[in-house]
């Protein structure tokens, strides 16, 4: 919670393209460029994964340029139309026959009107001349010839609709699927049209089944097929109104040999305009053969593609209108399959923009959706899509806006990878396993725009501040103190405060005369590699450096990172520093320089840490009574022949050591006694002296203070001659002897006073 709280500024600006995503998800601000790259995902996605294979079951006739070219400019006459009827349906024995052309106007090609209107005007006396025009009729009139091969046949044709502000109407419209009634008031379920252009009456009566071929009602902006319309609604003149069925559902009903039943499937608890039920599906047929339609809101839905178009697509077999009637093909080649007439022709301008092919046949796209709803191989872009859009982009992007924050660079730039690959492998999965088509381009663009905002943030202001950090304190903490500051760095400044820390004074002894036998240069080389080896050990155990004053070292513990336990901390390197020193004064042995040593005072307690100083020069650094005390400890040292003195604070704090207390005093500056420890060891190692040594000495302090001189020094005896040199127990014989004689002081407390610094 704290990480949280800390990165809180992070955190909201790498949720900015977050909540850009979230108000496009939800139709608030929509944007064209996430549109048109979900448009490009899903075309890449329906390329892919589409089945490429043909379809035996369907096989379009097509009025190509070839059969243009030797049959002449469309439209035909209708008697050549009959006999490709007549082929197709009787002696190949095609199954079902639809139409993807308009015969809007009647066939006038044969003169059949005009020799009428010469019987019946200029040569009405000539009763031969109207009987034999009466006697050709039959042969002439090529709609009623059209309309004869049609009739009794499971042929379906097209119509189209249109919307203009006059009305206009042609032909005959067959009766709608639904009434206007069926469908609730309200809601905008199909394109609403006021006209149509239908096939003449004599043909609409013959061929009853038919379909409207509008590909592109409400279009997309790049103008690219991808859904067309099963239902369109009816409201002009001229016909009944209602809900009519595209030409590819006419189609599948004939081929289904199933009555005009047609149900709309609504969403359940959903709602859509004043009240009205969202259409999620169309039912159609019954029993067996009924089969489930997903469709978005419109009535529309998303076509199946099977693969590229055109005879050389692979998708359905293409034979030329003329080869058909030419008698090229053999008798019974078509038998059974589903036929389609439509053109491929440029000049006839049935070509369209989808998303497998930029020139597409418009009469291809009808196959597709007979293909996909016989194999009910269907897509649907649900009515929660936007619902899924929203989820999808507010989780990933919380889990992004916490995980970025948090995690080192590396590991976030793994998780913005992993979450939208996790994206998209949702998507994708939905897709193959489902048909679901839901959006992604939202969450995608998401994933890249909230890692960028927040490395950006990180990197030009939460870096800058840890570069600053790393500037200020750099020179005085270790660099593993210096990596955990970085990661809160506004916890940490150069404030002054009062905190409880530990402070230590090394000095280093015999410094002079190491000089006296050196060279200026030499000198300095072994300064740095001393301060150097003595500031690795200060570090190691996250101690600052506080300054170097000549040969004397001072650092401290618990600041500017907060370090528990910084009192064994302190101890364990003064340790090991005396021990380093003891390194070095073998090698000096070896070479026959002088030997040096160091003094160290640690004392623990409360001080001010901060930035002090004058405006001309200033430092990280701690003053107060506890870091005065720890100065004057160290100068003790030598006194007690000891390498490192402690306070009582930093004994009491450190219990993980052997301890011998070896004095009460009061030094200079401090009206109280402070009793003085020396660490001897760590706890479980050997000892410096035996564990009965510590418990003799002790006894021998406790007589001591009690001024009882002559059993102190019994107790003395046997440590000063078990050690005779050491400067500890020669100090308290000397204050022994001095003090024999003296009778007990009732004032006295037993603390050393040291006037001196």
């Amino acid at each position: 919670m704290n990480g949280l709280r800390r990165h809180g500024a992070r955190i909201a600006i790498t949720l900015l393209p977050v909540a850009l995503m979230l108000l496009h998800a939800a139709g608030v601000w929509r944007l064209p460029l996430l549109v048109r790259l979900d448009q490009f995902i899903y075309d890449t996605r329906l390329r892919a994964t589409m089945p490429g294979t043909l379809d035996p079951r369907i096989v379009i006739v097509d009025i190509d340029e070839l059969s243009l070219q030797q049959l002449g400019q469309w439209p035909w006459s209708r008697d050549k139309l009959a006999r490709l009827t007549d082929e197709l349906m009787g002696r190949q024995g095609a199954a079902v026959l639809g139409f993807d052309v308009l015969f809007a106007e009647p066939d006038t090609s044969s003169g059949l009107p005009v020799l009428r209107q010469l019987a019946g005007g200029p040569w009405h006396d000539d009763p031969k001349f109207a009987a034999e025009v009466e006697r050709l009729a039959p042969q002439l009139d090529h709609d009623a010839l059209f309309a004869k091969s049609l009739a009794n046949r499971r042929v379906a044709l097209g119509y189209y609709f249109t919307r203009a502000a006059e009305a206009r109407a042609t032909g005959r419209l067959p009766v709608p699927a639904l009434p206007t009634e069926a469908l609730p008031p309200g809601g905008d379920y199909a394109a609403p049209w006021n006209g149509f252009g239908a096939n003449i009456p004599l043909l609409a009566t013959a061929a009853p089944a038919a379909g409207f071929f509008n590909v592109v009602l409400d279009s997309s902006e790049d103008g690219v097929v991808r859904s067309v319309p099963l239902l369109a609604r009816y409201d002009g003149p001229d016909a009944r109104r209602g809900y009519y069925e595209s030409l590819a559902l006419v189609v599948h009903r004939l081929i289904e040999r199933s009555p005009p039943a047609l149900t709309p499937v609504f969403a359940p608890d959903s709602s859509r305009g004043e009240g009205s039920p969202a259409l999620e599906a169309l039912q159609l047929g019954t029993g067996t053969s009924r089969v489930r339609v997903p469709v978005d809101p419109s009535a529309s839905m998303l076509v199946p593609f099977r693969g590229p178009g055109g005879a050389r697509g692979g998708s359905f077999r293409y034979v030329a209108a003329a080869s058909v009637l030419a008698g090229a093909l053999a008798a019974g080649e078509l038998e059974g399959k589903v036929v389609l007439i439509g053109t491929t022709a440029p000049g006839l301008q049935d070509l369209r923009s989808t998303p497998v092919g930029a020139v597409f046949p418009g009469v291809e796209v009808h196959a597709n959706i007979i293909s996909g709803l016989l194999d009910r191989r269907l897509l649907v872009a649900p009515d929660y899509a936007a619902g899924y859009e929203l989820v999808t982009v507010l989780g990933a992007g919380l889990l992004l806006a916490v995980g970025l924050s948090l995690l080192s660079a590396a590991r976030a730039t793994l998780l913005a990878l992993l979450t939208g690959a996790a994206l998209t492998g949702l998507n994708s999965w939905l897709y193959l396993d489902a048909g679901l088509v839901l959006p992604l381009a939202a969450a995608l663009v998401m994933v890249p725009l909230a890692f960028a905002f927040s490395m950006s943030w990180g990197y030009f202001v939460e870096a800058r501040a840890s570069r600053s950090l790393a500037r200020l304190f750099g020179t005085y903490v270790p660099p593993q103190l210096v990596e955990e500051m970085r990661a809160d760095p506004t916890r940490y400044s150069m404030r002054a405060q009062g905190k409880q820390l530990t402070v230590m004074f090394c000095d280093m002894r015999g410094f002079t005369r190491l000089s006296e036998q050196m060279a200026p240069v030499e000198l300095q080389a072994f300064l740095n590699a001393v301060f150097s080896r003595l500031t690795r050990i200060i570090s190691e155990h996250r101690g600052t450096i506080d300054k170097y004053m000549g040969d004397c070292v001072m650092a401290f513990w618990g600041a500017p990172v907060d370090t528990p336990g910084h009192a064994a901390l302190a101890v364990e390197a003064a340790l090991e520093m005396a021990a380093a020193v003891r390194e070095i004064n073998d090698k000096h042995r070896h070479s026959g320089r002088p030997e040096i040593s160091v003094g160290i005072g640690i004392n623990t307690g409360l001080m001010s840490v901060g930035d002090m100083g004058s405006a001309v020069r200033r430092s990280y650094t701690v003053v107060g009574d506890a870091v005065n005390l720890a100065s004057r400890l160290e100068g003790l040292s030598s006194h007690y022949g000891v390498e490192i003195l402690a306070s009582a604070a930093t004994q009491s704090a450190a219990p993980g050591f052997v301890w011998q207390e070896l004095d009460l005093v009061r030094v200079k500056g401090k009206a109280r006694a402070v009793r003085i420890y020396a660490p001897v060891s760590r706890m479980g190692d050997s000892a410096e002296g035996s564990p009965e040594a510590l418990v003799q000495w002790a006894r021998t302090l406790d007589a001591y203070r009690a001024q009882d001189w002559h059993r102190a020094q019994h107790l003395l005896a046997p440590l000063l001659a078990a050690d005779a040199k050491k400067v500890l127990y020669q100090l308290y014989a000397e204050r022994l002897a001095s003090l024999a004689l003296r009778p007990k002081d009732p004032d006295w407390d037993g603390a050393t006073r040291f006037d001196s610094k």
